[in-house]
């Protein structure tokens, strides 16, 4: 669709508003990645529903629309100051459509764009008054950009709703839909009858469950998400499993399996799928358990998401300590610099020595074999580690244990 075609709803601005309009938005166009960053975390903060926050792949995608949105009006805006910019339909929007969708999702569920929205405009508004000290040129520009803008916020939103009702549409011929409403309610704790669940999952819900979430960061390696399932499917000695399409880039799995392998096994099945990532649960029985499993693993993932980490693999019970500490940032890096003191800015092979000493239950000799390390080494770093440490190390373990976990993952070891 051209801006030719579409009806003006303003008159055509002047030459002079035209050109500061475009000289404004070829200044913002190169620093579109820090505005979408500012843009992305009012979104965030205005979402009503948390689990697209939470969730590391929908608010990606998140992010790359609101990217997409973002350049869009801004090139636009350079071609054709002042005109009525085209809906955005970029393939970054059609994505998060089919990801809301498969949600079971629609744009009343964002409640996030409307906040992202005041802070472009917010950015606009600022580089204008920066550019022009003439009130009658700024006045004239501010009511013509305020038009524009909000014309094509809500141009761009009505033909992402259309993409989602489209793809309601498609999913609601397959089995899909029934599939995700099926599982929505088991995870809800919603009364369904397990006979009835089982018939639609195609899936027997009794026995022991071990969920996992298998994701890529970038949707052009979605190709390897299948491949990962099944790696990890046989990982955790099972040969068969449900699966769910959460999103163009992350499947939902449950496996009839009782135990989770170690990382470093999946880590090695994945070593020829690089950009794949999985998070697992802890293994839980029944109705009960299909449900835990789950939410252990997606908060594995939030974890890994929320501290940065790089770490491909990652178990719910590796982490459910920094999950605890982790809630809120501000407080974790806080808590980290008051129990480690200088042993935070030390090398890893200080703290991983430290770390495996609690471990091996305040054991020189045991930590030298599992380091491969002699003793007297081992017994050297220790004691350079209690001068580090704002107490001795015997005296709070258990922080400093926690500490050094929560440095460990956002570090990616």
């Amino acid at each position: 669709m051209h801006s030719a075609h579409m009806e003006e709803l303003w008159p055509p601005p002047g030459e002079p508003v035209r050109a500061l309009m475009r000289t404004v938005a070829e200044r913002i166009l190169p620093a579109s990645d820090e505005i979408v960053d500012e843009v992305f975390a009012a979104a965030q903060l205005g979402t009503r529903y948390r689990f697209i926050v939470d969730d590391p792949v929908l608010a990606a995608g998140d992010r790359r629309m609101s990217k997409a949105y973002l350049v869009h009006w801004l090139t636009a805006t350079i071609q054709a100051p002042g005109s009525r910019v085209p809906p955005c339909a970029e393939p970054e929007t059609l994505r998060f459509a089919r990801d809301l969708a498969r949600r079971g999702m629609d744009t009343s569920d964002l409640g996030s764009w409307r906040a992202g929205q005041r802070v472009a405009w917010r950015r606009w508004t600022e580089a204008c008054f920066a550019a022009t000290d003439n009130h009658d040129l700024l006045r004239e520009v501010i009511e013509v950009s305020g038009h524009s803008i909000t014309t094509f916020v809500d141009d761009s939103m009505a033909v992402l709703a259309a993409c989602i009702e489209e793809e309601h549409t498609d999913l609601a011929r397959g089995a899909h839909a029934e599939r995700q409403a099926t599982v929505q309610l088991l995870l809800e704790g919603a009364p369904i009858g397990r006979a009835r669940a089982e018939e639609r999952l195609g899936y027997a819900l009794t026995g022991t469950h071990v969920a996992a979430i298998v994701w890529v960061d970038t949707t052009e390696a979605t190709a390897a998400l299948e491949s990962a399932a099944e790696q990890v499917m046989r990982a955790c000695g099972a040969a068969r499993r449900l699966t769910l399409v959460a999103s163009t880039a992350a499947l939902w799995l449950w496996f009839p399996a009782g135990q989770v392998p170690p990382t470093a096994t999946i880590t090695a099945l994945l070593d020829e799928l690089p950009s794949v990532r999985v998070a697992l649960g802890r293994p839980g029985r029944d109705v009960d358990g299909f449900r835990r499993t789950h939410l252990d693993a997606a908060t594995a993932q939030r974890v890994l998401a929320r501290v940065g980490s790089t770490r491909r693999v990652v178990r719910y019970e590796d982490v459910q300590l920094v999950a605890a500490l982790s809630a809120d940032m501000s407080q974790a890096e806080q808590f980290v610099a008051d129990t480690l003191g200088d042993l935070a800015a030390a090398d890893v092979v200080l703290r991983e020595t430290v770390l495996t000493y609690v471990q091996e239950r305040f054991n020189a000799t045991s930590t030298a074999e599992r380091l491969f390390t002699h003793r007297n080494t081992i017994e050297r770093r220790l004691t350079r580690a209690d001068r580090l440490l704002p107490q001795p190390l015997v005296e709070n373990a258990v922080g400093v244990v926690a500490a050094l976990m929560y440095l460990q993952l956002r570090e990616g070891h």
